[in-house]
């Protein structure tokens, strides 16, 4: 699956910004589509997943009443909707397709297989 990201840039802190994600397909093996982030010299840490056939959400605690997942089925395109941003928000966000998981498991790295090239956000005065 090849994915691509957009939608990053710069803004202040309390300020938005809506990523995209188009994957090339969805498919029984890779039925979700996840958001991760890294920050310069951070670890890859989970934002949010979604299971594309039936919708289930899952979000990390640091976006829940923060940022919130919208699809597109026609155009195989996942949106991040990121509000009330902070500087600690800054980083590369990565989408990821794979098997994914339920709520309990979706955040591991290691149940998506295809990742996109990243688009940076940058959260500052």
């Amino acid at each position: 699956v090849h994915l691509v990201e957009s939608g990053g840039g710069s803004v202040q802190p309390g300020g938005s910004l809506k990523l995209s994600c188009v994957a090339s397909t969805i498919t029984s093996n890779t039925p979700a589509l996840a958001w991760f982030r890294q920050a310069p010299g951070g670890a890859r840490g989970e934002v949010a997943s979604i299971f594309i056939p039936v919708g289930n959400r899952y979000y990390a605690d640091h976006a829940k009443g923060r940022l919130t997942l919208s699809q597109d089925k026609s155009t195989n395109t996942v949106y991040l909707q990121m509000s009330a941003l902070r500087s600690e928000d800054s980083g590369m966000y990565y989408c990821a397709a794979g098997r994914g998981g339920l709520w309990d498991t979706w955040h591991r790295a290691s149940l998506y297989d295809d990742w996109g090239q990243g688009t940076q956000v940058t959260v500052s005065r």
